[in-house]
């Protein structure tokens, strides 16, 4: 049982950072295009003011989205309760699997806006 709660939250720890990241880039965004910090695409760099728009646009979509995977980042989790270490663990492997995906699918909805944007 130790292990299944540790895979918890090891799994929250993403919806964790989307959220955290998600705020400040909202409220606290990088002001200077960098190749460093910040939400870096092609078209985010195009410009200053693409660079703004997609960088509180991000926060927006990333604060959204971390809010709305932490629940079910818990729920997934409930099959394997009780089960070994090791079907926990791979469970659990493929959960941290399926909220990258989310993550990396969070991009999308910022590229269309840029794209329509400018």
């Amino acid at each position: 049982m130790g292990f299944w709660i540790f895979m918890v939250c090891v799994n929250l720890l993403m919806p964790l950072l989307m959220i955290g990241f998600g705020a400040v880039f909202l409220h606290w965004p990088p002001h200077e295009i960098n190749g460093f910090y910040g939400y870096r695409t092609g078209r985010s760099m195009k410009s200053q003011e693409a660079w703004d728009f997609a960088q509180v646009y991000f926060g927006k979509v990333w604060l959204r989205t971390g809010i709305a995977m932490l629940v079910p980042a818990v729920l997934a989790m409930l099959p394997c309760m009780g089960e070994s270490d090791g079907k926990v663990g791979l469970w659990g492997v493929i959960v941290i699997i399926a909220e990258s995906a989310v993550m990396l699918l969070a991009i999308l909805p910022v590229e269309r806006a840029l794209k329509r944007r400018f």
